[in-house]
């Protein structure tokens, strides 16, 4: 039988550093001098093998965005914001061009309730060697209502989300771009945190290569709807339009 699961070690996982409700557990991110199994180190940026990898036939690693532990994404300044976001593409698709794994992920959590267990700002690109996220991804998950658009970007908030009701999507021809889709990912980041409708404070960032393109998904993390954990139907809010135009409003 294909396998359709990741499987979780759940006897490293409970190994992992966790300092979003343990204040007290002191971040190894910070700890630079002690950092092993180094991949590329660009300035505060690193790339290292995942000390702790949970996932059972993959290839993990982490991705250090900055030596400051207390910043976020949101307020980077543009020129750390391009060069983060160019190296994180860069080696993800590399490491996807290897064709060593079925399908690679790239991903961000933020926050408490993002599923990630570190603050300090990091991302995560993995190689999975028996699964294709691609089969769950379609084109009509990026679809939605246009907040901004230049040559080769494009910049949606999704009527059609994939798990349901607000998601922001970017979208780009190829990494000649990727200094807007970069712009455009700390907008919705930022919206999401300083000028959602309702208290946020996590989300998650997602990366798909499609057909040749490439995509984000940003996501504002809750609770997630019991609709969706029993039975897969995404909601979509009646709101939408009203949420584009403020968007617009405060960052075009």
């Amino acid at each position: 039988m294909e396998n359709k699961h990741l499987h979780f070690n759940t006897s490293i996982g409970v190994k992992k550093p966790e300092n979003y409700r343990n204040k007290e557990q002191a971040c190894p991110f910070c700890a630079r001098d002690e950092l092993t199994d180094l991949i590329e180190v660009d300035g505060p940026i690193i790339l290292l093998k995942n000390k702790y990898p949970v996932l059972e036939n993959a290839y993990q690693t982490v991705l250090i965005e900055t030596d400051d532990c207390h910043a976020e994404l949101s307020t980077y300044p543009k020129d750390h914001l391009h060069r983060l976001v160019r190296f994180g593409l860069r080696h993800w698709l590399d490491l996807e061009a290897t064709g060593s794994y079925k399908s690679v992920i790239f991903f961000k959590n933020h926050g408490p309730l993002s599923g990630g267990t570190l603050a300090h700002p990091h991302m995560q690109i993995v190689g999975l060697h028996d699964l294709d996220y691609n089969e769950k991804v379609n084109h009509e998950m990026f679809e939605g209502l246009l907040l901004a658009e230049e040559t080769g970007v494009q910049f949606t908030l999704s009527t059609l989300p994939r798990v349901g009701f607000y998601e922001f999507n970017v979208e780009i021809a190829d990494l000649s771009f990727a200094d807007q889709f970069a712009d455009y990912l700390q907008i919705a980041a930022h919206y999401i945190l300083h000028h959602f409708p309702f208290r946020a404070t996590s989300y998650n960032i997602f990366f798909y290569h499609l057909d040749g393109k490439i995509y984000a998904k940003v996501v504002p993390r809750f609770i997630t709807t019991p609709l969706y954990i029993g039975y897969g139907l995404p909601q979509v809010p009646n709101n939408l339009g009203w949420m584009a135009e403020r968007v617009k409003e405060i960052y075009f």
